[in-house]
């Protein structure tokens, strides 16, 4: 339910009702991080380290991909990586995923491609090592213009994930 509403509030413009799903879906799931909006947009590594104030290398990305059975993957790397298709279909034994749209991203998660957070909806979620080696870090906020800020453990604990390398 908190899916499809997310979809349906960001086609509609209303980008901040995203980002307030995102944050009710942390309190009901006693998630322990903080939640950051700001005026400028954060879709890449570099816009959201300037807009934090941060270092690029607290940052990581959720690379969405689809497999062959239309289940969707969510491959969490450092921002300065990248994901790897055959790595994610090594570690899951299934067929190579292929990258996923930008409205299927929004269709499947209820976020934007540039806000999809780590966590807060259903999916497959492979995070790597390189990632749990940070004390914290900042992942999409639920629209192109916040952020979570959480430890590398707590986003596990959040999404349920799997640690595995899927850089590549």
């Amino acid at each position: 339910m908190i899916r499809v509403l997310a979809a349906r509030y960001y086609i509609v413009g209303r980008v901040r009702d995203t980002e307030e799903t995102l944050k009710e879906f942390m309190r009901i799931s006693a998630i322990a991080g903080e939640h950051l909006s700001f005026s400028q947009s954060c879709h890449s590594v570099e816009e959201a380290a300037r807009a934090a104030a941060a270092s690029p290398e607290d940052f990581v990305k959720n690379i969405c991909m689809i497999d062959s059975e239309g289940r969707l993957i969510v491959a969490i790397v450092k921002g300065e990586d990248r994901a790897s298709t055959s790595r994610v279909e090594k570690a899951l034994g299934r067929g190579r995923p292929r990258l996923a749209t930008p409205e299927e991203i929004l269709e499947r998660t209820g976020y934007p491609c540039g806000g999809t957070p780590s966590f807060g909806f259903s999916a497959t979620f492979l995070v790597d090592p390189k990632v749990m080696e940070l004390d914290f870090l900042y992942t999409g906020g639920g629209s192109e213009y916040s952020l979570v800020k959480i430890s590398a453990q707590e986003l596990l604990r959040a999404n349920g994930g799997e640690v595995v390398r899927v850089r590549g």
